[in-house]
């Protein structure tokens, strides 16, 4: 996959997560009950004790960590800025993670937009890391070697 391609596919992805956490938000600050197929789950979740953290809903903890992310994916692209997305990527995943394992041994009931934001988070993640350690200053990638010194030119431009 293209580097191009890879930035475009995480752009999609967080800005699908950003729909998601901004449903949740609004969900909690209007007071009403989310949109659930699975009954009253999402309710239960929604208004539980760990829906907050010091007072701060985590539906807006995470719609700020979409906005980090999406932010570090559309500056233009280095080394550092990889960086970045790859952490609020895995910071993200980290807190997801809690969130899905208070869900099911706390509260006993699954929020389905909670769980698609930990699912679309988990993809981030893994994509967000493989694209920093790939980088995306490979030689191989970056086509062709003019320079017929380079180990990897074709063995045609090189002098005999």
């Amino acid at each position: 996959m293209s580097a191009r391609a890879l930035r475009i596919t995480l752009i999609v992805l967080t800005l699908l997560g950003l729909v998601v956490a901004s449903y949740v938000t609004y969900v909690h600050y209007a007071g009403i009950k989310p949109a659930c197929t699975a009954g009253e789950s999402c309710t239960k979740v929604q208004t539980s004790v760990y829906s907050e953290l010091a007072g701060i809903p985590v539906a807006l903890i995470g719609l700020l960590g979409y906005i980090a992310i999406v932010g570090s994916l559309l500056v233009p692209q280095n080394e550092n800025t990889r960086l970045a997305t790859m952490s609020f990527t895995v910071v993200g995943f980290g807190f997801s993670a809690y969130l899905t394992y208070r869900e099911l041994f706390s509260i006993h009931a699954v929020c389905e937009w909670c769980a698609s934001s930990a699912g679309i988070m988990t993809v981030l993640m893994g994509l967000a890391v493989w694209r920093f350690l790939r980088g995306d200053d490979d030689p191989v990638r970056a086509g062709p070697v003019e320079d017929a010194a380079h180990p990897l030119a074709p063995l045609s431009s090189r002098s005999a």
